[in-house]
């Protein structure tokens, strides 16, 4: 079957050759695979990653490539390098090498032979990730899992090789705020898992800050629940019932005992009680419409600067 292999990159000077001659290697030698394209997505580099791929190309005219204007994000990579897809069967995979290409044949066995549309890479372990990391992580699918109707596995990765079908309805999908391993999970289909043992990047560094995965996290909750707007609900009423509680045992007690209420530090906790529920709520609710003003802009979710085909243009 013809496969095409999607390869999002951003700073990845120092493995994406070796990566290419990696994967070139195991696909040849893979029965399956009758042709195979590279789709490289080049997401705003500023290193020399773009001038490695065009030598690839140069070399190799199954490598085909675009070059984002800036940095849209790994999201907008992945969507790019998707839609860019012609193969029967399309893989996405990290240039970083922390994916194991060779067991691409075992995903493709599952598709053509065992009727799977889709199968996911799900590490085993995090073994060589730091444990604050690990924990926050496992916190994270297990408290979205909690409030959403769609499940993603956890330790899922965004290395999953699909069907022509299945990537067509995930690309039907073209909202601005993506939350692609959501989107794998809502879609349906038939789905499988393939586990493997985490693997350390051959070199260089991960894009992927503290910073960066609370966003990612964040855009994940928003996209797929809306528990945390019933939330801000149950918490207004909770605070409506519990000042009213007070102002009844306030008033019962001037009545029977004819005290006055001094309570100076009862009303400030009071006050930095209700105004801190009162901007987490419009914290949540300023998420969800942020959200919606940047779908309402219909801006697109990324801008190409420069192709593969482009290039052949002046050939």
């Amino acid at each position: 079957m013809f496969l095409s292999v999607v390869v999002p990159c951003y700073n990845e000077e120092d493995v994406v050759e070796e990566f290419y001659t990696v994967v070139s290697k195991i696909i040849e030698e893979n029965d399956k695979f009758t042709k195979h394209e590279f789709v490289f997505i080049d997401d705003g580099s500023k290193d020399k990653t773009l001038e490695i791929i065009k030598n690839l190309r140069e070399k190799d005219e199954s490598v085909r490539f675009v070059s984002f204007s800036r940095n849209f994000g790994k999201e907008a990579g992945i969507y790019a390098g998707l839609k860019e897809s012609r193969g029967e069967l399309v893989v996405l995979i990290d240039a970083d090498l922390q994916h194991p290409p060779e067991i691409m044949g075992e995903m493709a066995e599952k598709i053509i032979n065992e009727n799977y549309d889709s199968v996911g890479a799900v590490r085993e372990n995090r073994d060589g990730e730091g444990k604050i990391r690990s924990f926050l992580s496992r916190t994270f699918y297990k408290f979205i899992n909690s409030i959403s109707d769609t499940q993603i596995v956890e330790n899922s990765t965004d290395y999953r090789m699909m069907s022509r079908q299945f990537v067509n309805s995930v690309l039907d999908l073209s909202e601005y705020n993506r939350f692609t391993k959501g989107i794998f999970c809502w879609v349906g289909f038939n789905n499988a898992e393939i586990k493997y043992k985490n693997i350390e990047r051959k070199s260089g560094n991960s894009k992927w800050s503290f910073n960066k995965l609370f966003k990612y996290s964040i855009e994940g909750i928003v996209s797929f629940s809306t528990f945390p707007l019933v939330l801000s609900s149950f918490l207004g009423i909770l605070c409506f019932v519990v000042s009213f509680v007070m102002l009844i045992l306030y008033f019962m007690k001037f009545i029977i005992f004819g005290e006055v209420v001094k309570g100076f530090p009862t009303l400030i906790c009071s006050m930095f009680f209700l105004g801190g529920i009162q901007l987490l709520c419009i914290g949540i609710l300023g998420q969800y419409l942020s959200r919606s003003y940047l779908e309402v802009k219909n801006r697109p979710i990324y801008i190409p600067k420069e192709t593969s085909e482009e290039l052949n243009k002046y050939k």
